[in-house]
């Protein structure tokens, strides 16, 4: 709340002004007489001995305190008859109000109240005036706490001496007095209730100002200030509230005024005396601030009990309703807004009785129901029209008085920030519960519904977990399905036409809009009948109306959109998509029509233009709210099925001529194809445009991109299945759609393959089987480019497309979608099948087969491209067994070939048949030819696959039976066979001369097959057919000759030569040599391991002189020229078949071979992933087809074979050095792999050719490791609209690096495994946690590095670094890689994090024998020994969750190690890990021993097992780590959380107090203990000391029992005297704050049983002067425990501490103005001061119950802190305080902007800290504390309180905490020793 100029506060006082004191200070000052004669020192003197007895002696019992009552009333009563003062009256007081503690009897509080009673007759009207601040605190609380007996004592003393006091004393208390005669009033029934009534109403007359007019029901003009004060005591005070309620009931008064239908003041004789009434009885309770009113009743309406808060219902509908001027016209919006915010919170209890209060007040007045409560009821049936005009006013007065309101209260609580998912969804919960009155709901609903639906919208980006965000969506979608769904429509449609609509929104604002629609239709429940058949179908009628009409217009719209972003038309589009989708079919059939119906005479569906559909759709939610009962919706179904059809089809045409808008043709091909599935035929699509469209689309000059051919595809079959087109209009959509197709079938782009494939076969789907249009197009667009003749041309490329074609095809199954495909995708899948799909692989023939045979008719021509593309196609074919298949279905068709009679089934003995004319035997020449070529150009695959396929023969196949006369099953090999057999049995006709030169031809060609066949690998068992016999018969000729691209021919021609100067080798046993070089495109050659075989590593191999060393540049040339792609097979067989000619010379070029192979492999792969990343076809020069990256990880894997081969053979040469005795530690006795052991003396060569195996070896891990991890977690974004393809290549591209990396492996473990620690290593430089789990999946996956393998190779890697002498050398690395063995052990441990439970079988003996060996001599792993302990710890929790093996034996075996471990850690390092100051924050991880002890300190259980070894860890943790640490000369600065975190879990370990506990204790009484970071104590330190305090119950009392009473016995002056002065200070100090801290760290009321032993030691310690040991310099640390004990002790209990806090702060404050070198100014240095008023903020921040009735003595806690009276002075200490400081410009320039920040904040804080006063300084001189600090708090402090109260903010109490904290961990205010 703002100050208002009008105020009436007065200026403080300047500060030239003079005065050397508070002039009203004098009643906390000894009264001294006029004349002190004998008898009144004798009285005095009487009065200090009677007070001694309480200082002297510790009452402990209530006879005790009766006592001592009794010797100072007997000494009171001894005064001399001439003085009317009492001596000692500070002190006087505040025994008095100790004396009242609650936790004494009534006798007591009894005995007490009589020596207030004469005290206060004593000294008479006058001096209490005065002295009231003294007496009245100690009494205000008596009524809270008091039995009957003492209550009317209590009340006698108020009623003859207080409420008679002058207005000028009591105005400041009355707040107070307000307080405190509440309790009095919380029983109705009790004897005292309206005792204590009249009471108060007697304050209330006291403080009334002389002139008040008295008005009805004993009110006053004057009552103003009364209410104000009786308002804020209702807001601070929770407990007193009830007390309050009851005096509201009965003295609140009446506001409201009657009313009439019209909602006009009821006319009467008196309405005008009523109206001048009502308003000033507003007056009074309004004024100076109406705002007090308001926050009163929203505190009550907010409180916990029920009963409050239905009582100050029914004072809102009896004294305030809801019409009232005060809340209409007096109080501000913002204050109205509260108070209905805080009336609708009651809806969350659910409480009918809350509940029926609440609608009466915002419904206006009701009669009264039967139970006697004020509520609403149905209407009763008195007649319609009655109950109508009831209800119908109800609302009028809701909708007037109460609508606004509501409205911005609930819209607020819904936008405000917070993360609290319950606080989040209480206005959801509210604003469901006022829908149950359908009066003030159905008016609400429609202001606050999309406010709702945003917010939770919001708070799925921003909520801490998914649970959190459920359970807000839940409260949610419970109001989302109480509101009606017309209305929910019309705020669907009224945003989409903000978001669609002409306007002036910006993009973003736009497509927020549109984000919230499919938000709403995304998570809330929108498919209720209603909304799918009516709302829906309009809501996306609308959109595609809107997007429509935009583009007709002026394109203003247009053009704001595509400049700012074209998310927006693709946003609605998508949404409308949405709600499509959302429709079912039955939406659109005929029903009955609406009013206005769209058909016109003729029965044709006239033309509506875009703005009366939307105006029409506009009125029927707008007007009609949506509405089906009160009208028809503007549509028909059938309406608007027609009219979307229309919509969607114009806007797809548009996409389909228009090439800018060609982006977004997908998205409205989509939109038209769900149409077509849902709507039945409409006359409205205009068919034949949309057939033009597609036609132009196809026909443009520039290709139209893949969306564009895949949207066309999907639209025409929709419109076939629809009927909408004819067989004839989709027939010529084939041919253009399947040259497209075609294009996108290109090998080196190879983006769209699978999805390319999808779409044909969707389109034959649609055509029917015996439709072969498609087959039709593919076989001329084969042949078109072709050349016949002599020099015959046929092109490579549309083989290459083909044979991706059949790829695919024999890989699609139309029922099952590739689960790594995207959701999208199968999204798109399913909804784009209007009918059942069909399946590649099951009717490949429809589409393929005259298409193979064009592609196979390239092998006839050996001088074509294509020959090449087939020959290298049929060795990596796909389905080989599908396209022999179609030979045996060819073959079975020629009756010609069935001559094997059924009655003698032999085909040894079939007759010979001549062929006739009608026989096809040119047709099946050409089969037969064709299978020629390709058995011709077959590979080991192919004749596996002949080998292994076989088909059924028996009588039942008919034409097969008599084929081959054999009855069963025969495999294709055999069948072929017999084709050839019975093609060679017919002869030449002698007659037709012109038949016989086709038959001769026929007869070779089946011969040569036949030799092919018998040449074959798999030819043996055909040696049971006993073919000899008929071969004898039947000569056959065989036929050979190669003639490839011109690159082959080069090729074989070198190979040519090369093979000239090597005649001496055998020739290889092949068909031919083709064959034998025939490539593969998957797999590697025949080797299944990279290694070949060492069985002829003896045999001497002669030498051959090495091939020229051109050769190397030419095959590094080759394979690095861009236009050699197309044949790098060849390329690769050329290198392979070369390289066995390098003999000694192999390791010279091996490193510029695999570099330049390894580059060529990394630069196409880069392509590759930038051909998938990128959108759209991708360029030329990025062309990077799979098979060329294929075919050099082959060239790559035979390089690295023969060159290993090499290595080996070299080895096994050299001879062995035997040691007469090896180890049999692990070292000794563990296979050694491939390695064999060499001497040194002949590690020279051999060692440098093994360097460049290895190098080679590195380059190719790396390389295979980046493809094997593509796709993964580096595979990045990938183009959505390829992810097919992508799928299927990544995974191909993987599967041949993991197959290169288990060869590598499986070859050189060792060397392999390093490589991939140095790439893990690097993977990132700084921070371990980001390091590359993909790694560890690789190794997972690669048999050759499986646990039993890669644990023993990483053993030897680390072995080799620290101690390579205590390794065999044939386990030796050769350090290759560049990391260290911190660098292994760092992997070793997070790959056995890595491994599964059930691998510890396999490495469990490795681990232990290299452990065991590793102990025997630690010094050399002394730097990884901590990751190692890590290590260990790790095996310990997995075994842990096994159970193989001894367990007993094996965990007892396991924590002797890992103890022998720890203390090799603790021996080779000591204090190694201690020794930096401060400890480096950046230590690695593998260094960092207390961090890694940490993480393993909460499982020493499961890994030690047994107790004693855990207390041994325990031990020695202890021993050389904790203690250390503590007792370091760095710390604290040496304590890192790690240490902390570490010492937290062993104390949580079992029976380890004895030494967790002893390390904690020295470190918490170490002196430099609060140097400790802030931060660090907040997250563990107060953690820590929680769990020592709950396991020491005796820490408390031992620190207490270190504070000692101040002593002046022996002081001296000297050195020495201060020395021992500074010293107590210290030890003082430090035992203070440590009692304060132990306070803050457990939780409340934790130390409540030691509350008393604390009060006697701050008691004692208050007495200590500047003189004392300790002095008075402890009382700064006196005032922090005070403040920690108020933040963590609930205010019952701290009732004896309120009278010393008082009397301690008056002082303490009252010393700021105390001249220099006076005693109160040594006694209370600056930083006291400082502390002290801290001490004041806190308190008035968290605002104890009991302390409130003390507050006005610090501050002005009345209204009168804002609004001052004319005649005002400041009777509250620290406004009396800042007038006699006074205030510069500066500072109170300042001071209104940190108070202003503070006030205003969303919780409650202190004044002095962050947001409000600055306190950070020394603060060592008076005058800067006083400027810079207490003149700012003082001067606004009682304001500060006043607007923390007016704010109702929450209170900040870890704000508060932290505070506290800051200051105690603060070492510059603690005492330096001499």
């Amino acid at each position: 709340m703002a100050l208002e100029p009008g105020s009436g506060r007065q200026s403080p006082s300047p500060e030239s002004s003079g005065r050397a004191s508070p002039v009203a200070r004098k009643w906390n000052q000894p009264d001294e007489p006029l004349n002190k004669d004998k008898a009144f020192r004798r009285w005095e003197s009487s009065i200090e001995r009677a007070l001694s007895l309480f200082e002297n002696q510790s009452l402990q019992e209530w006879a005790d305190y009766i006592s001592f009552l009794g010797r100072l009333l007997k000494a009171l009563q001894a005064h001399p008859s001439n003085v009317a003062i009492i001596p000692s009256k500070p002190i006087v007081s505040k025994r008095l109000a100790q004396c009242l503690n609650p936790s004494l009897p009534s006798g007591v509080h009894q005995k007490t109240l009589e020596v207030y009673g004469f005290i206060f007759s004593f000294i008479g009207k006058d001096n209490l005036s005065r002295d009231l601040p003294l007496y009245l605190p100690g009494l205000s609380t008596t009524l809270s706490f008091a039995s009957l007996s003492v209550r009317g004592p209590f009340l006698d003393l108020l009623e003859t001496y207080v409420v008679g006091l002058s207005s000028r004393a009591l105005r400041p208390a009355l707040k107070a007095i307000i307080l405190a005669l509440l309790p009095g009033l919380e029983e109705e029934t009790s004897e005292d209730f309206e005792r204590t009534l009249n009471l108060l109403d007697g304050f209330k007359k006291s403080v009334r100002p002389a002139g008040g007019e008295d008005l009805d029901q004993n009110h006053n003009t004057g009552d103003e200030y009364f209410w104000q004060c009786f308002f804020l005591a209702a807001i601070t005070s929770n407990s007193r509230r009830l007390g309050a309620l009851a005096y509201l009931t009965r003295n609140l008064p009446k506001l409201g005024h009657p009313i009439t239908q019209d909602l006009l003041p009821a006319v009467s004789n008196s309405t005008s005396d009523v109206g001048v009434s009502s308003d000033r009885l507003a007056e009074i309770v309004t004024s100076p601030e109406p705002g007090l009113l308001l926050r009163c009743f929203a505190a009550g309406l907010a409180d916990e009990q029920l009963l409050i808060q239905r009582g100050f219902l029914d004072l809102l509908v009896t004294h305030m309703p809801l019409h009232s001027a005060v809340l209409q016209k007096r109080v501000k919006p913002e204050d109205l807004e509260l108070l209905i915010a805080a009336a609708a919170g009651v809806v969350a209890r659910r409480d009918m009785s809350l509940n029926r209060r609440l609608w009466t007040w915002l419904l206006g007045p009701e009669p009264v129901v039967n139970d006697g409560e004020v509520g609403p009821e149905s209407p009763i049936d008195n007649g319609g029209d009655q109950n109508q005009a009831q209800t119908s006013s109800k609302t009028i007065y809701f909708e007037e008085f109460g609508l606004h309101p509501l409205t911005q209260a609930l819209l607020k609580l819904i936008e405000r920030d917070v993360s609290n998912p319950v606080e989040r969804a209480k206005p959801f919960r509210i604003c469901l519960s006022l829908m149950d009155r359908w009066e003030i709901g159905g008016l609400v609903v429609a202001d606050i519904f999309l406010p709702v639906v945003d917010s939770v919208r919001k708070y799925n980006t921003t909520a801490t977990s998914k649970t959190d965000f459920t359970e807000v969506l839940r409260s949610a979608s419970v109001f989302f399905d109480g509101v009606e769904s017309g209305l929910i429509w019309g705020k669907i449609a009224g945003l989409i036409a903000l978001a669609i609509g002409s306007g002036k929104s910006s993009a973003s604002e736009r497509s927020d809009k549109l984000l919230l629609v499919n938000f709403i239709i995304t998570h809330f429940n929108v498919r209720e009948e209603e909304m799918l058949l009516v709302h829906a179908p309009l809501t996306a009628l609308t959109v595609l109306t809107m997007l429509e009409e935009s583009k007709e217009k002026s394109k203003q719209t247009v053009l704001a959109l595509s400049e700012g972003s074209k998310d927006v038309p693709n946003l609605a589009l998508n949404t409308a998509i949405k709600l499509i989708e959302l429709i079912p079919e039955h939406a659109f059939q005929t029903r009955p029509s609406t009013s206005q119906s769209m058909v016109s005479e003729g029965g044709s569906m006239r033309e509506v233009p875009s703005f009366e559909i939307l105006q029409k759709i506009k009125t029927f939610y707008v007007h009609d709210q949506g509405n089906l009962d009160s009208g028809p919706p503007p549509f028909s179904s059938s309406e608007v099925g027609e009219l979307l059809m229309k919509r969607v089809g114009n806007i797809t045409c548009q996409s389909l001529c228009d090439p800018v808008s060609s982006a977004d043709v997908g998205i409205k091909s989509k939109l038209l194809t769900i149409m077509l599935r849902k709507v039945p035929k409409a006359k409205s699509l205009d068919e034949k445009r949309i057939l033009a469209s597609m036609h132009n689309s196809l026909r443009l000059p520039s290709q139209p991109s893949f969306h564009v051919y895949a949207s066309i595809t999907s639209l025409a079959s929709s419109l076939y299945s629809s009927a909408y087109i004819t067989t004839d209009d989709i027939s010529d959509l084939v041919d253009p759609l399947v040259r497209i197709a075609w294009s996108y079938l290109s090998a080196s782009h190879p983006k769209y393959h699978v999805e390319t494939v999808r779409c044909l076969w969707q389109l034959q789907s649609t055509l029917s089987l015996p439709n072969r249009d498609i087959e039709a197009s593919i076989c001329a667009i084969m042949l078109e480019h072709d050349t016949s003749g002599t020099y015959a041309v046929r092109d490579a490329d549309p083989g290459r497309s083909f044979s991706i074609l059949w790829t695919h095809t024999l890989q699609d199954n139309a029922g099952h979608v590739d689960r790594r495909t995207s959701k999208a995708v199968r999204a798109n899948a399913k909804e784009t099948k209007s009918s059942a799909r069909l399946s590649g692989i099951g009717n490949y023939e429809v589409m393929l087969a005259r298409p193979l045979f064009l592609m196979l008719d390239a092998l006839l021509d050996e001088g074509t491209q294509l020959f090449m593309n087939t020959r290298t196609w049929l060795q990596s074919l796909v389905g080989i067994d599908k396209m022999f298949h179609l030979f045996v279905a060819k073959f079975s068709s020629f009756q010609f070939l069935q001559t094997i009679a059924e009655d003698n089934p032999s085909f040894l003995y079939s007759d010979t048949k001549g062929y006739a004319d009608e026989d096809d035997v040119e047709q099946c020449h050409y089969y037969l030819r064709t299978l020629s070529n390709i058995l011709r150009w077959s590979s080991d695959s192919m004749w596996a696959a002949l080998a292994e396929n076989s088909i059924s023969t028996d009588t039942t196949y008919r034409s097969l039976f008599r084929i081959t006369g054999r009855d069963g099953e025969i495999t294709l090999l055999e069948f072929f066979l017999h084709v050839c057999l019975r093609a060679i049995s017919g002869s030449h006709n002698p007659g037709n001369v012109q038949l016989q030169p086709r038959i001769s031809q026929f007869h070779r060609t089946a011969l040569t097959t036949l030799h092919q066949i018998l040449l074959s690998p798999y030819a043996l068992p055909l040696a049971e057919l006993q073919l000899e016999h008929v071969l004898i018969d039947r000569l056959a000729q065989s036929l050979n000759g190669p003639d490839p691209f011109i690159q082959v021919l080069l090729l074989d021609v070198a190979y040519d030569a090369l093979k000239i100067r090597n005649t001496f080798q055998p020739s290889p046993v092949s068909p031919s040599t083709e064959q034998k070089r025939a490539p593969t495109q998957d797999t590697p050659v025949q080797t299944s391991r990279l290694s070949f075989g060492l069985d002829s590593g003896d045999q001497q191999i002669p030498h051959i002189p090495p091939p020229p060393p051109s050769l190397v540049k030419c095959l590094q040339a080759g394979f690095a020229a861009v236009n050699s792609r197309s044949v790098l097979d060849s390329w690769v067989n050329f290198l392979t078949e070369c390289l066995s000619f390098y003999q000694d010379t192999i390791f010279q070029i091996l490193i510029p071979l695999v570099e330049t192979l390894c580059s060529q492999i990394g630069t196409t792969f880069e392509n590759l992933q930038i051909t998938f990343k990128n959108t759209g076809v991708a360029a030329e020069h990025l062309s990077a087809p799979e098979s060329t990256l294929i075919s050099l990880l082959n060239g790559l894997e035979h390089v690295l074979a023969r060159g290993h081969d090499r290595l080996i053979q070299e080895e096994l040469r050299l001879p062995v050095a035997k040691s007469p005795e090896q180890p049999q530690g692990f070292f000794g006795n563990m296979v050694s792999g491939v390695f064999t052991s060499q001497t040194p003396e002949a590690r020279s060569a051999t060692a440098n050719n093994r360097l460049t195996v290895l190098l080679s070896f590195q380059d190719a891990v790396r390389i295979c490791f980046k493809i094997w991890s593509w796709g993964g977690p580096l595979g990045g974004l990938q183009d959505a609209e390829s992810t097919a393809s992508f799928n299927y290549t990544s995974l191909r591209m993987r599967n041949r690096a993991r197959r290169l990396l288990e060869h590598l492996f499986a070859a050189e473990a060792l060397e392999c495994l390093e490589t991939v620690v140095e790439v893990w290593q690097r993977s990132a430089v700084t921070d371990t946690s980001s390091r590359l789990p993909v790694v560890f999946n690789l190794l997972h996956v690669l048999d050759g590095s499986r646990p039993k393998h890669t644990i023993p190779a990483i053993f030897n890697a680390i072995y080799s670094r620290t101690n390579p002498n205590a390794l065999d050398p044939s386990r030796k690395s050769t350090l290759t890689a560049s990391i260290s063995d911190s660098d292994l052990v760092i992997f070793l441990v997070e790959y056995a994090r890595s491994l599964d439970d059930d691998a510890m079988d396999e490495i469990w003996t490795d681990c232990m024998t290299f452990l065991k060996d590793l102990l025997t001599n630690p010094f050399p792993h002394r730097q990884t020994l901590p990751s190692l302990v890590e290590f260990a710890s790790i095996l310990g929790e997995k075994v842990d969750n096994t159970n193989f093996g001894e367990q007993r034996r094996m965990r007892k075996e396991l924590a002797d190690l890992f103890l022998r471990l720890l203390t090799a850690l603790f021996t080779t390092r000591p204090m190694g890990f201690l020794d930096t100051s401060p400890i480096d924050r950046s230590t690695s991880r593998a260094e960092d021993v207390v961090g890694i002890l940490a993480d393993i300190a909460p499982n020493l259980p499961k890994i030690l097992v047994e107790p004693d070894r855990v207390l041994s860890a325990v031990t020695a943790i202890s021993t050389s780590v904790i203690g250390p640490t503590f007792k370091s000369k760095t710390y604290p600065e040496n304590i890192s959380q790690s240490t902390l975190v570490l010492l937290y879990q062993l104390s949580r370990l079992p029976n380890t107090q004895k030494y967790w506990k002893r390390d904690l204790g020295d470190a918490f009484n170490d002196h430099r203990f609060f140097a400790n970071p802030l931060n660090l104590v907040q997250s563990d330190w107060l953690s820590l000391l929680k769990q020592w305090t709950l396991s020491d119950k005796e820490r408390m009392p031992e620190l207490l029992s270190r504070l000692l009473a101040p002593s002046t016995a022996g002081i001296v002056f000297g050195v020495g005297a201060t020395s021992a002065r500074l010293e107590s200070d210290r030890r003082t100090q430090l035992n203070l704050r440590r009692v304060a801290t132990l306070i803050l760290a457990t939780s409340d009321d934790h130390f409540v049983a030691d509350l008393p032993t604390i009060q006697e030691r701050i008691v004692d310690l208050l007495a200590a002067t500047t003189t004392s040991s300790p002095s008075s310099t402890t009382r700064a640390d006196i005032y922090l425990l005070l403040r920690a004990l108020a933040l963590k002790t609930s205010a019952i209990h701290l009732a004896n501490l309120w009278p010393i806090i008082n009397t301690e702060l008056y002082a303490v404050i009252s010393s700021v103005l105390a001249p220099d070198h006076s005693l109160p100014s040594e006694t209370y240095n600056n930083y006291s001061v400082l502390q002290a008023c801290k001490l004041l903020d806190t308190l008035l921040c968290i605002a104890p119950d009991d302390f409130q009735l003390h507050e006005w003595l610090f501050i002005t806690d009345t209204i009168d802190a804002v609004y001052r009276p004319a005649n005002f002075e400041p009777a509250a200490l620290v406004d009396e305080l800042s007038e006699e400081l006074g205030l510069t410009a500066l500072s109170s320039h300042q001071t209104e902007s940190s108070t202003m920040n503070a006030s205003h904040s969303l919780t409650r804080r202190p004044l002095i800290g962050p947001g409000g006063i600055s306190d950070e300084g020394t603060w060592e001189r008076k005058d800067e504390l006083v400027g810079k600090v207490l003149r700012p708090f003082f001067s606004q402090l009682s304001i500060f309180a006043f607007e923390s109260t007016y704010s109702m903010s929450v209170l900040d109490l870890e704000g508060c905490k932290k505070g506290v904290l800051k200051d105690l961990f603060d070492e510059r205010s603690i005492v330096k020793a001499l």
